[in-house]
């Protein structure tokens, strides 16, 4: 079982919140808590010394904030996926923290069930992030440039079809029925067309759509 765990870090300063992390994590059997930090700089340091699979990230801390520690973390390794923690969910900062490379975010406020089921959900590769909320945040706070459809140039036509599809928050089994392919072929093209555009996650690809008026 050990060895199927999914390892996770907590970065929080407010010890009350990383206590009741704490006991939430440790209660499950396919979780395994491999270290805490208490600001940003300590974060960079613990996913460099046990690259955690999952990193649970406050946004405001001393020292360094948690949006430059999950840029250094995401620029750093493929391995630790870092969940932004938030008090409020209309924030510029969980923008700018999506475009430093986190998987999603989550509020402080969110219940136990919905924080295990996102580290689970992000740790196979998926963001964490409701489609709605994502459209909201990044339309009050992206700036887009003119309509630019010629970054889409270096995919290929399924490939263009995927991306926009995955850009309005289908999930890949939705945009398999869509297109009439198999999930595994669509998880193939969303890794492509990150690699093409070079993305780091779903998140960032929505981003990227609105930035380039791709959609609205």
């Amino acid at each position: 079982m050990s060895g199927t765990k999914i390892r996770v870090a907590l970065v929080d300063d407010q010890p009350l919140f990383s206590a009741g992390l704490k006991m939430i994590l440790r209660s499950q059997p396919d979780l395994d808590l491999v270290g805490e930090a208490t600001d940003g700089e300590q974060a960079v340091a613990l996913a460099a010394e046990v690259g955690p699979d999952v990193m649970l990230m406050d946004i405001r801390m001393p020292v360094m904030d948690g949006i430059t520690a999950t840029r250094r973390i995401t620029d750093s390794t493929g391995q630790t996926k870092v969940i932004v923690l938030t008090t409020i969910q209309h924030d510029e900062a969980v923008v700018r923290a999506i475009q430093a490379g986190a998987g999603g975010f989550l509020t402080k406020d969110a219940t136990p069930e919905f924080l295990l089921a996102a580290i689970r959900t992000v740790h196979s590769g998926h963001a964490v992030m409701a489609p709605s909320v994502t459209n909201e945040l990044l339309r009050d706070y992206t700036t887009p440039s003119a309509a630019n459809s010629s970054v889409l140039e270096p995919l290929s036509a399924r490939e263009r079809d995927v991306f926009m599809l995955a850009a309005r928050g289908l999930a890949n089994g939705e945009i398999a029925a869509s297109l009439v392919l198999s999930d595994a072929t669509v998880k193939t093209h969303i890794g492509s067309i990150l690699s093409k555009l070079t993305l780091k996650n779903r998140i960032q690809l929505v981003a990227f759509a609105y930035q380039n008026r791709l959609i609205g």
